[in-house]
């Protein structure tokens, strides 16, 4: 049996001595879109920040492609990574925020060419000619040249899944991508990641759109109070829910 490129096991996180995530485990297969689905406050976007170690767990753990995300085991214990080593392990998830956190003073090239850059130590004049290339790949080749401020919050969003994209990481993970976006814009984000679904990308996407999930998702995962409650098929979660918790969720959003 293949073993899953993603595996969360028994993850806990808890803010101030409130629970956020409690017992989370979950595995995700290499090529496979999973989004997960529930109500504010029930700990979705925290499990994103667990993979990554950017919230690290208060209990269990993470492995990206059999490797610990976090630690290194030495013959007695687990050993913290070094902030260096953590930046090399999360050049192998690239995360999309809701906000976009493009950085004000580069031009949207420059912003996609400043990761591997700085990450990989790839040289600029490769780095900046990839970043062309994904600029085409999300249909925004003629805004190169632009800064932030000069672009919709729609063209921000897919210059942010670019350079996502400029590692080349083994997952991606999407935390409301669409959700700082006005409603018309929301489709041209959408469909970009519609694309890399369909290119194989593994994909873990939190998400408010009931109707991409159903879209795009080979599995929907439905959380609530730190918790998932209930994981299968778009079909299986968003048709037919087995939990009284997933039904009522669902009737409210519909």
């Amino acid at each position: 049996m293949t073993r899953p490129l993603l595996e969360i096991r028994n993850v806990e996180k808890s803010f101030g001595g409130t629970p956020v995530l409690r017992d989370v485990s979950l595995d995700v297969a290499k090529g496979e879109v999973v989004a997960i689905i529930g109500p504010s406050g029930s700990g979705k976007s925290t499990l994103l920040r667990t993979i990554n170690y950017l919230q690290p767990p208060n209990r269990g753990f993470v492995l990206l492609d059999s490797e610990l995300i976090g630690y290194r085991r030495g013959r007695k214990a687990l050993h913290r990574l070094r902030e260096r080593e953590l930046l090399k392990q999360r050049s192998r998830i690239g995360f999309v925020f809701q906000g976009f956190n493009l950085f004000p003073h580069l031009t949207a090239l420059e912003n996609i060419a400043e990761a591997p850059v700085a990450a990989l130590g790839v040289p600029k004049e490769s780095a900046t000619a990839g970043a062309r290339d994904l600029l085409e790949r999300v249909g925004l080749a003629d805004k190169a040249h632009a800064y932030p401020r000069q672009l919709s919050g729609g063209q921000q969003q897919r210059v942010a899944i670019a350079r996502a994209l400029a590692l080349d990481p083994e997952l991606i993970l999407f935390d409301e991508p669409t959700s700082a976006l006005d409603p018309e814009l929301v489709d041209e984000v959408l469909h970009v990641i519609q694309d890399l679904a369909r290119a194989g990308r593994t994909l873990l996407i939190v998400t408010h759109e009931i109707t991409f999930a159903r879209r795009v998702a080979d599995r929907v995962v439905f959380m609530d109070e730190g918790r998932i409650v209930e994981t299968g098929t778009p079909t299986e979660i968003l048709n037919n829910p087995q939990h009284p918790r997933t039904r009522d969720f669902l009737s409210r959003v519909h």
